[in-house]
């Protein structure tokens, strides 16, 4: 399938590896002229120089999304170097794990800035000109926690079902431009971010076993359907939360 993405303007927050790394990829893949960020210039100028191998044109912009001047000058120095972002995808690393009982409150003030407010501040960044355009994708990557709640990752738990409501109530407000707005929620995915939450072989292998498909997905698994929804034929699916999960949330709706 030609997912018609060739030529476009896309930003991809996360981007030095991941999920978000293998996102920029499957994007790089499709012909998309790509901006990718995040904290780590080193982690990000090396990521940026493996996308450029495959002859993608690719810009590194480093900054902490979580910051509200840097998402700023991260859209300033987009435009500068692919145009207004015809593509976005905010992904944002996870925020502390903690119980609900224990969390305090400057915790609770990062992880809004981190987990919620960037998704936001990013989609407001470029909006005005997807609307005008008449055609934009944005894509949040979450987790399938906004579905159902995971133990000891309170922050992730509350502030990614945040993005998800802002981003359905924002799908109505722009489909009549052209611009989709749907989110896809990852389960247990074999990066770095797992390794830290189940250090140990056993911790690891319960949890798989509560995995219909039995194994962690990989990250290009996760990226193709971030790719799909950024496409041409996706332009009729917006609203929408997809997840990619080897089926362990387990609700019919």
């Amino acid at each position: 399938m030609d997912l018609q993405v060739a030529g476009k303007a896309a930003l991809v927050t996360g981007a030095s590896k991941g999920i978000g790394f293998a996102i920029a990829a499957a994007l790089a893949a499709e012909g998309a002229r790509l901006v990718v960020n995040a904290r780590d210039e080193e982690a990000l100028a090396a990521a940026a120089e493996r996308l450029r191998e495959t002859g993608a044109e690719v810009h590194a912009v480093a900054g902490d999304v979580a910051q509200a001047k840097q998402v700023k000058a991260l859209l300033a120095r987009t435009k500068e170097a692919v145009g207004d972002p015809e593509i976005l995808i905010a992904n944002a690393g996870g925020p502390p794990t903690g119980t609900a009982a224990a969390i305090e409150d400057p915790a609770w003030a990062k992880g809004f800035e981190l987990t919620l407010m960037s998704a936001v501040r990013l989609a407001r960044g470029v909006l005005p000109a997807m609307r005008g355009a008449g055609w934009g994708r944005i894509v949040f990557v979450t987790s399938l926690s906004v579905k159902q709640p995971i133990a000891n990752l309170t922050l992730s738990n509350a502030f990614r079902a945040g993005v998800t409501a802002f981003g359905r109530t924002l799908a109505s407000e722009v489909a009549e431009h052209g611009v989709t707005v749907n989110s896809v929620a990852p389960g247990y995915t074999a990066t770095e971010r797992l390794d830290e939450l189940f250090a140990d072989d056993y911790a690891r292998a319960r949890l798989i076993a509560t995995i219909p498909a039995k194994r962690f997905g990989e990250p290009a698994e996760i990226a193709a359907a971030v790719a799909f929804l950024c496409s041409g034929p996706a332009a009729y699916v917006t609203g929408q939360t997809l997840l990619v999960d080897g089926g362990v949330v387990g609700t019919t709706f």
